[in-house]
């Protein structure tokens, strides 16, 4: 499968200092297992603090679903338990202690289908799942009509997902057996350009995507829609190809690994780098070496999409450092009401736009529907199949300052609300 217009998409360009060459590994001196993005979640801790804990044990399960645990991603000591009302995870910090140990699980139990889902489940890998509708991990018994295993990133100074994946070729090719058996449709390996050194991996419902180069054509969203779109009752799942391999290697060894290929780059580093981490990494130690003088804020992923953070989102590879400039002073109320409106300006069609979703979809009817709170449109035009960081282009072009992606996200909710009544 090629896409459909090679030439499709955007490349914004974001400065940042030049790279140093090589990867070193870092273990940050604290971490914090943190929630994925999208749906909050409520959880039972299953840790006190100041309890010694080893990298990859349980800490927390869901508290309707105990089966699906998180696990920490170091060795070390509880030291906070952050929990929200309602039971909803804040965050666990850790501090880092090696002799804590590493668990091991037993790989045996993936012989038979089920065993293989309460394996994924007890060592930490369904988080890493993310189902579309919705956003947020995938339901215990939930059975996707697809899965994209994602080896492509386009946007702005993100790593190449292939670096990580070298020596690492029979960890990832198991990875992928196990992932068939966790779906009855088609799992699409999406990489960029040739496509030829996977080749090997094209077999049975294993299927080849290539993507171009440009912005988003390799966002998960917009190959969803594209290859296999999401519906109310067909979720699809993604899943980074990295932690992939990570669960071939859970299945050989019973042990996850939890190292991840990071970029850091931005316009408020002296130098940007590559490295190893884990998830939950303290973004502050990561950048503290290599960050510019001056005020600046670190963001957990892109500067399309990422969020100002202490800690490394579980499922970003990106920290992003900007220059951190002052607020302009506020105008006085009669003059901002004369000057401009309350809200953002139109959407107003242009190629620019149309190329912020790849082309796949009709950019303005698309706009309007979630301007307009039009959820029977947007999901005839693709809805379902995209998350905030989908449409986190055309919001950039429209400078609309992240009013777009919170449309989707609002109207995503309102939709799942009606959805599960």
């Amino acid at each position: 499968m090629a896409f459909l217009s090679t030439g499709a998409g955007l490349n914004p360009e974001f400065q940042s200092p030049l790279e140093v060459s090589g990867t070193t590994d870092v273990i940050t001196e604290e971490a914090a297992l943190c929630p994925p993005v999208g749906p909050a979640v409520r959880v039972t801790p299953l840790v006190q603090e100041d309890e010694v804990v080893a990298r990859g044990s349980a800490v927390a399960c869901l508290r309707h679903n105990p089966e699906i645990c998180f696990t920490a991603p170091i060795a070390g000591r509880v030291a906070r338990i952050t929990l929200q009302p309602g039971r909803l995870l804040s965050e666990i910090v850790l501090f880092r202690d090696d002799g804590a140990g590493v668990e091991t699980h037993d790989p045996k139990l993936a012989e038979t289908d089920a065993g293989l889902r309460r394996l994924m489940q007890s060592a930490g890998v369904w988080p890493w799942l993310r189902r579309r509708p919705f956003g947020g991990m995938p339901a215990q018994g939930e059975t996707p009509s697809a899965i994209l295993v994602m080896a492509a990133d386009t946007r702005p100074l993100s790593p190449d997902p292939v670096e990580a994946l070298g020596g690492r070729e029979e960890d990832l090719a198991r990875g992928f057996g196990a992932l068939a058996r966790l779906t009855n449709g088609p799992v699409v390996f999406c990489t960029h350009g040739d496509a030829a050194p996977w080749r090997s991996f094209a077999s049975g419902r294993i299927q080849i995507a290539e993507r171009g180069t440009r912005h988003p054509q390799a966002s998960a969203g917009i190959c969803v829609h594209g290859l296999c779109p999401a519906g109310l009752d067909t979720p699809v799942w993604d899943i980074h190809a990295e932690d992939v391999a990570a669960l071939g290697t859970l299945l050989r060894t019973g042990i996850l690994p939890m190292n991840r290929l990071v970029r850091i780059a931005g316009a408020g580093l002296r130098e940007a780098r590559r490295l190893r981490t884990h998830p939950g990494a303290d973004l502050r130690q990561l950048t503290r070496r290599i960050a510019a003088p001056g005020a600046h804020v670190i963001l957990s992923g892109s500067p399309l999409d990422g969020h100002a953070a202490h800690w490394l989102a579980p499922r970003h590879r990106q920290v992003t450092v900007l220059p951190r400039y002052e607020a302009p002073r506020r105008q006085h109320w009669l003059v901002s009401a004369l000057t401009e409106t309350a809200g953002a300006g139109p959407a107003i069609p242009t190629a620019a736009l149309t190329q912020a979703f790849g082309a796949v979809l009709p950019a303005a009817p698309f706009i309007r529907a979630l301007e307009a709170g039009d959820d029977e449109t947007a999901m005839n035009l693709g809805l379902l199949s995209l998350l905030e960081e989908d449409v986190a282009l055309a919001d950039y072009v429209l400078c609309h300052g992240g009013q777009l992606m919170a449309q989707l996200r609002a109207m995503l909710d309102r939709i799942r609300r009606e959805y599960a009544a």
